[in-house]
């Protein structure tokens, strides 16, 4: 690549990557378990797309009650560790709480869910739950994400035989490869699935559907079967010199940067991220720490519309990120690698389809910006090419189409759950995706029987 930017020494690559939110501390946690009101009505559960007993796995903390706080904790959600680092605690449990009403501080829960999951990790993640005895039937999951890993845990607990294929070489998804270091770690993720291992369900990674196994394989082998696949497929922009050297999609730099091998990552001195969501604001901000001089968020749309969270935004404006909102880019300019991007002035008009109003072209606008790297964070979509193998399988404005209340699709023996049913939502609600699957599957092959 030209114009690179130049490597940082490891301890600056280690402190820019530090995590924003360090642990508590067991005084600071059991003072912070202490000021919580244990609401009669839980508004920080009911705010829980996976409705942790809130009230109660807090009250153990201050009882120290460790195991007894994780066991609570677990069982409504199997991807604990990574939620308590990675969800935008401040819109769900932490927005709901009481406090907020009274103009304090609300409890922090995500910082002590992480506490009571750091220790449970770090304590080799003893047995709380026993699995029913093996009931002789079999499901499959394709996708070891968070909706998977999730699907297949609550599937295992029930005494199901549980395999699940992933194409990549460590499981974990989005999760291991798609989070921000600063948010959590690789590995946080990649334990959560030695959990579910633990509960007796088999991990077989290297495995894509269709080529080290056939569809017809799987079928034949496993009496229901979840797909938990997530959106493989980057949107393109679809404008000229988007094939330059140079130009990458947000997914695949943010995996980059994940494997912490922070000097084998090339970056460009002048970023331009094109993009306004929550993976947009990673990979600005992950360009940054990696040693950018510039990076921008280009963006169609006003700061209103924008679909990263406040906190998001705040971290990004941090870390000195220019926003060029209302403007979207035309084309890329460059001689075999990206030099410039062409961008146009915007204007919102009428709301649109998706409930946003729509972004307008100002004749004669454009104008050049000098860079030296593209990263487009402009969305993802399903996998078509594997999901059209599915037989009778329906879509929904992109999306794998589920029945809301069993996540049964409209090929009865598959299930679905996670990024490809929602078009891309949190962590948690892939988590709380997969374990309602797990019912639906028990019902349908139990209905069966």
């Amino acid at each position: 690549m030209n114009n690179l930017a130049p490597k940082l020494t490891s301890e600056e690559y280690e402190k820019n990557f530090a995590e924003i939110h360090p642990p508590f501390t067991p005084n600071s946690a059991a003072a912070e378990a202490n000021r919580c009101l244990y609401c009669f009505d839980s508004p920080c559960m009911k705010a829980c797309p996976t409705h942790i007993d809130i009230s109660t796995f807090i009250k153990k903390i201050a009882s120290g009650n460790l195991k007894g706080s994780a066991k609570t904790i677990l069982s409504a959600n199997w991807i604990a560790l990574t939620c308590a680092k990675a969800c935008p605690v401040e819109v769900l449990c932490e927005g709901a709480c009481v406090y907020n009403a009274r103009g304090e501080d609300p409890i922090q829960i995500g910082r002590l869910q992480r506490y009571v999951m750091d220790w449970y990790v770090e304590r080799g993640m003893p047995p709380i739950f026993t699995p029913a005895p093996k009931n002789g039937k079999s499901v499959g999951i394709v996708g070891a994400g968070p909706a998977g890993i999730a699907c297949a845990a609550e599937l295992s607990l029930m005494g199901y035989g549980v395999t699940v294929y992933e194409a990549k070489s460590e499981p974990g998804g989005l999760d291991t490869w798609g989070i921000a270091p600063y948010k959590m770690k690789r590995e946080d993720s990649l334990n959560e699935a030695k959990m579910v291992e633990r509960l007796g369900a088999t991990i077989k990674t290297g495995m894509r559907v269709g080529d080290n196994i056939s569809l017809d394989d799987l079928i034949r082998k496993h009496d229901a079967i979840f797909l938990g696949v997530g959106l493989r497929t980057p949107t393109r922009l679809r404008i000229p010199g988007e094939e330059l050297a140079g130009v990458h999609d947000a997914l695949t730099f943010i995996e980059r940067v994940t494997t912490r091998k922070w000097s084998s990552v090339d970056v460009g001195k002048r970023v331009a991220v094109v993009g306004a969501g929550n993976t947009a604001i990673d990979a600005v901000t992950e360009a940054k720490r990696l040693g950018a001089e510039q990076v921008m968020i280009i963006y169609r749309r006003s700061s209103e519309e924008m679909s990263a969270y406040d906190f998001e935004f705040e971290l990004a404006k941090i870390d000195g990120v220019t926003f060029h909102f209302l403007t979207t880019p035309k084309r890329i300019l460059g001689t075999g690698h990206v030099g410039a991007i062409e961008c146009v002035r915007m204007k919102l008009g009428a709301m649109d389809a998706d409930g946003k109003r729509s972004a307008e072209p100002i004749p004669n606008s454009e104008f050049q910006i000098p860079i030296d790297m593209v990263i487009t964070a402009v969305g993802q979509t399903p996998e078509k090419s594997f999901l059209a193998q599915i037989p009778n399988l329906k879509m929904d404005r992109g999306n794998v189409w589920v029945n809301p209340e069993t996540y049964q699709t409209s090929s009865p023996k598959f299930f679905a759950g996670g990024d490809c049913i929602n078009g891309g939502k949190e962590v948690v609600n892939a988590a709380a995706d997969g374990k309602k699957a797990a019912h639906g599957i028990d019902n349908f092959i139990m209905s069966n029987e």
